[in-house]
């Protein structure tokens, strides 16, 4: 007994090495594909509450309503979870992308190389290459994942939809006022105009989707979608991958052990260098993404009770493409409502991007790949 005893407690140590083994033993696809695929949905999942904010402002829900005062109505008329509604879609549709876009971009960057200089990429080139890569391996990896991106924008579109139906009177005290009774009000308004729907779930929305608009339908807003995904992704990579290419210059590092996986900045500099990338890349290309938004949920059908208020919206105006979305809104709305919960999206990118580059970067090294990003 004694010696069951003796052996467990000499297994448990190694465990954690064993695993690192193991997962160091797999193919390079399949290392990228989970250094990837973790990184993606474990960023995205902490900043869920944010990023439905930002759809809803995006969309013309909040128009004038703070952030605070925003989570804070969401919470007591809907609960926690509803904070985080749409995030089954967003990480379904996350965990594959960004392990494709990650793959992919390492693919890419690496033919790329191979194409420019006809050399191997055992040394630092040029962030452009990085530019490049990125911008290919986004559009990739939008192509195979949209249609889950699109039923996350519908679901946190929908829950919101039904309040526009209320008067501005009703709204603004439900966000300024914690008073009991008119939050018991509010909340009885809510549960009428927002009856339980069989598309308030992701099976539910796809299918009605293909029901009401066809296969196509998955793919609304794909356009301005490839036309932001280009430039953001691009940036992304090229911003952040310029960013340690001069922290290694300043700090004297040679090409070599650059590139080593045993060579990791520290967590506090990936983070910051992560923000920035996230930060420069998405202010430059946030118009697209309203557009996108707005194309994606103009062919959604309300229950009758949301309809007339919706169709009085301005933002129902029929967008046919992304550079008629851009006019139409600047037309109609102003060149502020291209940048509609910009604020909200930079507490949102910040986290989410930083996180997301930290966590690639330090699973490489954990897998030992090329410490190429």
């Amino acid at each position: 007994m004694e010696e069951g005893v003796h052996d467990h407690h000499n297994e448990v140590p190694h465990t954690a090495p064993y695993l690192q083994g193991e997962l160091r033993q797999l193919p390079t696809l399949a290392k990228e594909l989970l250094a990837g695929g973790v990184a993606g949905g474990l960023s995205k999942t902490s900043v869920a509450p944010l990023e439905r904010i930002k759809i809803l402002f995006q969309t013309g829900q909040l128009q004038g309503a703070g952030v605070g005062a925003t989570l804070s109505q969401i919470h007591q008329h809907e609960g926690v979870v509803a904070l985080f509604r749409g995030n089954g879609a967003s990480v379904l549709r996350i965990v594959p992308y960004a392990a494709i876009h990650f793959t992919a971009y390492e693919s890419y960057r690496k033919a790329i190389i191979h194409m420019v200089t006809q050399a191997s990429s055992s040394k630092p080139v040029s962030p452009v290459i990085d530019l490049l890569a990125g911008s290919s391996a986004g559009a990739s990896a939008v192509m195979i994942t949209y249609p889950l991106d699109l039923v996350r924008t519908r679901l946190a579109y929908q829950s919101e939809s039904g309040k526009r139906h209320s008067s501005e009177a009703a709204v603004n005290d439900r966000v300024k006022t914690h008073e009991s009774a008119s939050t018991s009000s509010a909340s009885q308004r809510i549960q009428r105009i927002l009856p339980q729907s069989p598309t308030s779930t992701i099976r539910g929305v796809i299918a009605s989707t293909l029901k009401q608009e066809g296969f196509l339908g998955l793919y609304r807003g794909i356009g301005p979608t490839l036309a932001g995904i280009l430039p953001y992704a691009g940036l992304k990579f090229y911003v952040y991958q310029s960013l340690k290419q001069y922290y290694w210059r300043q700090n004297q590092v040679d090409d070599a052990l650059q590139l080593s996986s045993h060579q990791k900045l520290p967590v506090t500099v990936m983070l910051t260098f992560g923000a920035g990338a996230g930060l420069v890349a998405q202010t430059l290309t946030y118009p697209l993404d309203v557009v996108r938004r707005r194309m994606q949920v103009q062919g959604l059908k309300l229950p009758p009770a949301q309809q007339q208020a919706a169709l009085q919206a301005k933002h129902q105006t029929v967008l046919r493409s992304t550079w008629h979305g851009l006019v139409t809104i600047t037309q109609q709305q102003g060149t502020k409502a291209l940048f509609a919960g910009l604020s909200i999206n930079y507490m949102k990118v910040i986290p989410s991007t930083a996180i997301g580059f930290t966590l690639y970067d330090t699973l490489k090294s954990y897998l030992d790949l090329p410490n190429n990003l």
